[in-house]
């Protein structure tokens, strides 16, 4: 298996400038705050709507607090991108003082729509590499904050999911057209190549195309799927691991949510820790910090998560050495 990241820990540069716990500090006397949240996920009333839940929490620790010095706009686009640009100039229209963004599409939308207001997101993969910030250790513009993948991350869920079915000669890549990046794919196919496994996309835009994708894949061989990050299959992740049972397809994904649902593995960083810490960049930018100066941070705290239930019912019985190196098992 590929050394290129720790399992639990990867020392990211520019890290340092955050390395410490949530401390709550008075704030200014009678200063509120006001936060707009955009999101392509699921509105915050539905069960996937808990996803902000450890920010409001770390922002409270920091001590601000919703319905005494601080106002949190939620804008979420329920899974409609084409919304998110609306939702963003609402945003800007409300003069909120800080935007914090999910993913790559919704820190785009909220950049198009400002370029003063400081945007802080959390699940960018590769923000240089899309264009949201100049550098990781100086952003430069309006936008800083957080990626969810260091190098070496694509390649390892190639290699994992490999070892858990060491027949495997084909596997598969499930995403919207957005999430199949062939920067990522390219990740992917060169660890597939070295491990002598060829790869192929599966594309879906929406859940009633899970199933059919899932029996193309049969058909085409594929001994086991990969779940790419992508918001679409998260805000519908019940249905996908479902249907992944269904025609006995195990799979990796890219976040524990997956295999809290009857997904099979996962290897991500933690979510719910990079939830937390974007409440650290929104306190510095309120105590006068420009985003431009703000290293963006990589994850640091990684999960390898097993979901040995579902391994029974896909009648696969992993290795006791990958069994080992999970940093948990749910039975």
């Amino acid at each position: 298996m590929s050394d290129e990241i720790s399992r639990r820990v990867f020392i990211a540069a520019g890290t340092a400038l955050f390395a410490f716990p949530l401390t709550a500090v008075a704030q200014p006397a009678g200063r509120a705050y006001t936060v707009g949240v955009l999101s392509l996920g699921a509105p915050p009333a539905s069960p996937e709507g808990d996803w902000w839940i450890p920010f409001v929490d770390a922002m409270r620790e920091l001590n601000y607090v919703e319905g005494r010095n601080l106002v949190i706009k939620r804008a979420s686009a329920a899974g409609s991108p084409e919304r998110l640009r609306e939702f963003a100039r609402d945003l800007v229209r409300a003069n909120v003082d800080v935007i914090v963004t999910t993913a790559v599409r919704e820190t785009r939308a909220a950049k198009e729509a400002t370029s003063t207001i400081p945007i802080v997101m959390t699940f960018v993969p590769d923000p240089v590499g899309v264009g949201l910030v100049s550098s990781l250790a100086r952003p430069g513009g309006n936008v800083t904050g957080l990626t969810n993948m260091v190098p070496g991350m694509r390649q390892k869920w190639v290699e994992l999911l490999r070892e858990a079915v060491p027949s495997a000669s084909r596997l598969a890549v499930i995403g919207t057209p957005a999430g199949l990046v062939p920067d990522y794919l390219r990740d992917m196919e060169a660890a597939a190549k070295r491990l002598g496994v060829s790869l192929f996309p599966l594309s879906v835009r929406g859940p009633d195309e899970f199933e059919a994708a899932l029996i193309r894949a049969r058909k085409q061989g594929a001994a086991g799927v990969i779940g790419t990050p992508d918001p679409v299959t998260m805000q519908h992740r019940r249905a996908l691991v479902s249907l992944m049972l269904k025609h006995r397809l195990p799979a990796i994904y890219w976040a524990r949510e997956y295999v809290d649902e009857g997904g099979l593995m996962t290897y991500s960083a933690n979510l719910a820790d990079l939830r937390r810490r974007a409440a650290i960049y929104v306190d510095k930018i309120f105590k006068g910090a420009r985003p431009a100066d703000l290293p963006v941070e990589q994850p640091t705290t990684f999960e390898f998560v097993i979901n040995l239930k579902t391994a029974k019912a896909l009648g696969l019985t992993l290795p006791p050495a990958l069994l080992l190196r999970a940093d948990q098992i749910i039975e």
